[in-house]
């Protein structure tokens, strides 16, 4: 069986309302050491102090942002913009168009009650969800 992105046209339109930023519960950003690299760079910060106060591992060992104040993540502005935006994690690059989301119509519908510009706007080309799926699965690897 297809993925449900394959099978219907998908629609998003990001509103910058940072819902998509809260870090909470079982919510991570995940990363890579090249993506924490860009990021530590592009804040003109030591590797040191960065790792401190930005990042964390998982017990499974994974790499993830630390959290910030309240459940938004380390890099969410007051304003709920990100700090970080042009060297942003791939995960958020890529968001909603996750395989486990896009790959779904059950996920995909529960996660439009977080997102509110899922389903919202244009279609977006099945080319360009097919690029951040197969990233995200690359990643993953």
């Amino acid at each position: 069986m297809q993925p449900f992105f394959e099978r219907f046209s998908l629609r998003f339109s990001c509103t910058q309302c940072g819902k998509c930023c809260i870090t909470a519960g079982d919510y991570h950003v995940f990363l890579t050491e090249s993506e924490a690299q860009e990021i530590c760079s592009h804040l003109q910060l030591s590797r040191g102090w960065f790792r401190r106060r930005y990042l964390r591992r998982l017990e499974e060992g994974d790499l993830v942002l630390a959290s910030g104040t309240g459940d938004g993540c380390v890099f969410l502005s007051a304003r709920g913009h990100c700090r970080v935006y042009p060297v942003r994690p791939l995960q958020c690059r890529s968001y909603p168009f996750w395989p486990e989301l896009a790959g779904n119509a059950r996920a995909w519908n529960r996660e439009m009650r977080r997102c509110e510009g899922i389903n919202q706007g244009e279609v977006v080309p099945l080319a360009s969800i097919r690029r951040k799926v197969k990233a995200c699965l690359e990643q993953d690897g």
